[in-house]
């Protein structure tokens, strides 16, 4: 594997971002936990007004979010305090992402053009250029957990140590709850071995993500003695929503999520530039068309079906919750399996990118340089 094309690769991402970042993001939530956690405190200290998705409890104001993006932050806040801007670090994680879907395609199939178009795939031809651009808390969240589970991903085809696998899906699973879905899918690939599950390994897998779901329990008991992840439901009001009518979670919400994921469009204008996003979504189509790439995988291979089974899996969480992502580009829950989405499209490809796979990707960053110009620089976007 090419250091040097790997180094480039996270260099130049990580500079595109930077450029094309609409600034410092005014949702820095996981700043100031990180900041609280230099202290020893588990709340927010002094949070500021406009940084309203807070659970009071015991007369102070925690952070709902899982706390990993806070976790990641200690060593730069330590050293830097809030001047070093939330947005920054995901950037870095989106960059990693990047770097890691080459290695993944690299991995599997041993050839440098279809590893690097992977990586323009991933960097610039879906929203993950937006979420990381962008860096605010619910971004930077579903980035973080994405850089993990793409790890895992490299981790357990490349090398396969099952206990770094293990770590890595602890990790990611501390930025998005619903990453554990993608477990079964890790065992297969590490245990079977000639039809024989390998037991070591599964237990190498299986204790350290034990050990990160305790460590969110024990989180969660020490702010509101609850073992339950309830931080959301206590956010004053937040039941009234109209959205959360049938509570958080209820399977009369999947229509809508649906809805957004397949059938939601741009916002027309009658002048330049005569389309812009909608906060409310867009098709997953329509934000990265090269994604209809996914169903050239092989479906003679077991891994195929698992890989489709993690996907449809954290959809039905995702498609049972009551808000569907606004304010948004694209489908940004999408983003939980968006990994599982690149593997499929990696299997599918059989030798190296052909003229239309070029093509898909051309339409690709072309759709999400409009969503990100628009949104973050000009400021062209709404209902």
């Amino acid at each position: 594997m090419n250091k040097k094309i790997i180094a480039f690769i996270f260099i130049f991402t990580l500079i595109i971002y930077f450029l094309s970042s609409s600034g410092k993001t005014p949702y820095n939530y996981f700043v100031f936990l990180a900041q609280s956690l230099t202290q020893g405190k588990l709340y927010l200290i002094d949070p500021p007004s406009w940084l309203n998705e807070l659970a009071p409890a015991n007369n102070n104001l925690y952070v709902v979010y899982p706390p990993m993006p806070a976790l990641l932050l200690l060593p730069f806040v330590v050293f830097l305090g809030q001047a070093f801007e939330q947005q920054w670090l995901a950037h870095i994680l989106g960059a990693g992402s990047v770097t890691l879907s080459y290695m993944l395609a690299r991995t599997l199939k041993k050839n440098e053009i279809t590893s690097v178009w992977v990586s323009m795939l991933t960097g610039f031809g879906t929203i993950i250029w937006y979420l990381a651009s962008s860096g605010s808390a619910w971004y930077l969240g579903q980035i973080t957990a994405f850089f993990f589970v793409m790890a895992a991903l490299v981790e357990s085809h490349r090398k396969k140590r099952a206990l770094l696998v293990g770590i890595l899906l602890g990790c990611a699973y501390l930025a998005r709850l619903q990453t554990i879905l993608t477990l079964p899918f890790f065992l297969f690939v590490l245990a079977k071995n000639n039809n024989k599950l390998q037991i070591t390994k599964i237990v190498k897998i299986l204790i350290p993500v034990f050990i990160f779901v305790c460590i969110n329990g024990i989180y969660n008991f020490l702010r509101f003695s609850s073992f339950w992840d309830k931080a959301y439901i206590l956010i004053p009001g937040v039941l009234d929503e109209p959205w959360y009518s049938q509570g958080l979670f209820h399977p009369s919400y999947i229509p809508r999520h649906l809805k957004t994921l397949l059938w939601s469009f741009p916002r027309t204008h009658t002048e330049f530039p005569y389309f812009s996003p909608s906060w409310s979504g867009l098709a997953i189509w329509i934000t990265t068309p090269a994604f209809i790439l996914i169903f050239k995988a092989p479906l003679k291979k077991a891994v195929t079906y698992l890989a489709w089974f993690t996907v449809f899996a954290i959809s039905l969480v995702i498609f049972m919750y009551g808000s569907t992502g606004f304010s948004q580009f694209g489908y940004r829950y999408a983003v939980d399996f968006y990994p599982f989405l690149i593997f499929l499209i990696i299997l599918g490809i059989h030798h190296k990118p052909k003229a239309y796979h070029w093509l898909f990707l051309a339409v690709s960053i072309a759709v999400n340089l409009w969503g990100v110009i628009l949104i973050n620089k000009l400021g062209i976007v709404g209902y």
